[in-house]
Order: structure tokens, then sequence, then C-alpha cells
């Protein structure tokens, strides 16, 4: 019999992946019901670690305990790894509800999704990427007078993934639409490797709750 199990991840970004990945490892889909991002549940259209104390996330994952469930926080470790997973069992402490943690992007380093799409993207596109670093170069060199400061901003690491895809994608609509993060098609090896070895501390815990 397969475990009862509740995934709960900061957004929808994170669910899409989430649910391509676990259908990649097991041939199927997640049941709607057992992920969810922490703002699902009030209607909200964004999430976040500050939304996952709320009482309906909470209560959430109580009643999947209850029901013998496991469940599985994954979230992004972003700038500091400890600090994040200090924060979030803080959580777990402070309202006595079971759950076992995963951060992203491989569970021991500071980053998040993006940090682990870049690590996955299918090898023959690598020099997408090494085009942007050099991209990310020369714009760190750049100095604009009446900008203050004179430095410019670098783009985002999501505008990064928005632009792998881009040039990989053609200019039809449909196309256009694949770069989005609710419609990207990680199952698309042409794209990314999801037998990457960087994706093993995470196919590891997935594999737990079958």
């Amino acid at each position: 019999m397969k475990k009862r199990f509740l995934i709960i991840v900061e957004g929808e970004a994170d669910k899409k992946f989430i649910r391509d990945y676990y259908h990649h490892l097991f041939n199927e889909s997640i049941p709607a019901n057992s992920i969810i991002h922490t703002g699902d549940l009030s209607d909200d259209d964004t999430g976040g670690i500050e939304k996952l104390s709320r009482e309906v996330n909470i209560q959430q994952m109580r009643n999947n305990t209850d029901q013998g469930g496991v469940n599985l926080v994954i979230f992004d470790a972003d700038e500091d790894f400890e600090s994040r997973r200090a924060q979030l069992l803080s959580i777990k402490k402070e309202t006595g509800v079971d759950f076992e943690l995963f951060l992203l992007p491989n569970n021991k380093d500071a980053g998040a999704l993006e940090d682990l799409l870049e690590n996955i993207i299918n090898p023959n596109n690598q020099p997408v990427m090494d085009c942007w670093s050099t991209y990310e170069g020369e714009l760190g060199k750049v100095r604009i007078p009446t900008k203050e400061p004179p430095t410019l901003t670098i783009p985002a690491k999501k505008t990064k993934i928005y632009a792998y895809l881009e040039t990989l994608l053609d200019k039809s609509k449909s196309q256009k639409k694949l770069i989005k993060e609710k419609e990207r098609k990680y199952e698309n090896s042409a794209h990314w490797n999801l037998d990457s070895e960087y994706l093993v501390p995470l196919k590891e815990l997935l594999v737990q709750v079958r």
C-alpha cells in the first residue's frame, strides 16, 4: 500500500517542478490534494515561508498526520541554508506539527529552485548558460554616471531560466507559453535532465512516500 502524503512548497513554480519530477520518477501523477503551496488553502496567489505557519496550513498537516500520512515541506534555502533551516524547524517546534524538511536546491547549500534548475539543464545546452555568464560579467563592468549607484543591477536568477528557455523555443505563441513557470515541461529531455545526479537527494526524499 502506498503511503499517504502531503507536500507543501512555497509557490506555483515549485509545485510544477515537483509534479513533473514525481511523474518522471514514478510514471504517475501526484494526487491533486497531495501537493499544495502555502497560499493555496487561503486563495492567495503567492506562497512563502511566512505563510507556512498559518493555521490553515498547520491544520492540513495535522489532519494528514492523524490519517497516518507523511508531511514533506520543500522550501528554498535562499541566502543562508542554516538560518532558513532553523527558521522552519522553529515553526515545527512551536506548532507541534510533524514534517520532514528539504531545502532547495540540494538540502545542503544556499540557493533556490532556480539553482537546482541551472544544475539539471541538458548538457548540450551549456553554451547558453556560458553566454549568460559572460553577459553578467560584462554588465558588472558597466558604470552609468547618471545612475546612483553607477553599477548595474544583475538580472535575477529567474530571468536567467526564462532566457535559457526562450533561446531554445521558437517565437510561436504556443512555444512562448512554455517559458512560464506554470507551463514548463520539465520532462522535456531536450531542455532538462531529470536523471541528473544533482537530483539524488530530492529523489531519496520522494521515494520515502512510496
